[in-house]
């Protein structure tokens, strides 16, 4: 790999030329609460021009983890180049482990967008298996969701009175009830004391993990394991935007699963979970709610893609 890199030198510094000159539009006495302010920036060029000026030491001090903050800013917001540049960074070993999986995944994601130099690096790296992002890239860490339950221990004898209580909680989510009685018909048959082989538990089948990260305290009661379900329905719908069939796929397999492979990722078991839902619920989008989390990085290049 490191042979390989080598030889494309000269390639790569006639690719990076033209973007390191818009580095150098702003002057290298650039006050210091200017380059704070740009440091603020949501836009993505912005920040990919500053990370240059720091990993090239344009007028500021050398500084890869700066640089590498900021590009991966840029690239978590669906940016091409900052996609390319922090995959280079990895491919190198510029202030980060050298890893040829991670360079290979933002390579992909740089030239799925059109990015040609992305493009022709990919015949140079291999996607790795469980490659994992850039801890950047991934989901926020979410503070727990403290479920209050204000009833008791509801006893439930069957579908009647599940779909009852779907009814009346899903709208406090904002999430469509068919979807929900769907996704519990799959994951539990509606069997209020279901446990899976991987240890998933009640109706909506929580794994203690999500239990714990939306504040559920009885995963078995009825009430309190839809409420942590829907809460996490909820994240889901605007990590992925409303994208159904990305949400189904998140709460079997994982968000973070189907960031690594943009998309339902190719497990069979998986694959099958969302068919066997979106056979019962039809719609391909959902309304969701922005405020919860920012969007995955993922779905920018996902639009771009799709149109």
């Amino acid at each position: 790999m490191q042979s390989v890199l080598g030889r494309l030198s000269i390639f790569l510094s006639l690719a990076l030329a033209p973007a390191v000159s818009l580095a150098l539009e702003v002057d290298v006495a650039t006050p210091a609460e200017t380059l704070e302010a740009a440091q603020s920036s949501k836009d993505p060029a912005v920040l990919t021009r500053l990370a240059q000026r720091f990993e090239h030491a344009e007028g500021v001090p050398r500084d890869f983890f700066k640089a590498n903050q900021l590009y991966c800013r840029a690239a978590r917001a669906g940016y091409a180049d900052a996609q390319f540049r922090l995959g280079w960074i990895y491919a190198n070993g510029r202030g980060v482990p050298r890893d040829d999986g991670i360079a290979a995944v933002l390579f992909v994601m740089a030239a799925e967008q059109g990015h040609e130099y992305a493009r022709r690096l990919l015949q140079y790296v291999r996607a790795q298996p469980n490659t994992e992002l850039p801890s950047c890239l991934l989901p926020e860490r979410v503070e727990p969701v403290h479920v209050v339950v204000e009833e008791p221990q509801i006893t439930i004898k069957g579908r009647p009175e599940i779909e009852a209580l779907v009814k009346r909680l899903a709208p406090q989510y904002a999430i469509d009830p068919q979807l929900v009685m769907a996704l519990i018909s799959v994951e539990s048959a509606f069997n209020a004391k279901a446990v899976s082989p991987k240890n998933a538990q009640g109706l909506m089948q929580l794994i203690p993990e999500t239990a714990e990260r939306f504040g559920v305290q009885r995963v078995f009661n009825p009430a309190e394991n839809i409420k942590g379900g829907l809460a996490y329905l909820r994240w889901l719908m605007a990590f992925f935007e409303g994208e159904v069939t990305l949400v189904l796929a998140a709460y079997n397999a994982g968000e973070k699963t189907v960031e690594r492979y943009r998309g339902i990722p190719p497990y069979e078991e998986t694959r099958n979970y969302v068919r066997r839902i979106t056979s019962m619920y039809k719609k391909g989008t959902h309304p969701y709610s922005a405020d919860v989390v920012a969007p995955s990085a993922i779905m920018s290049t996902l639009r771009r893609a799709g149109g």
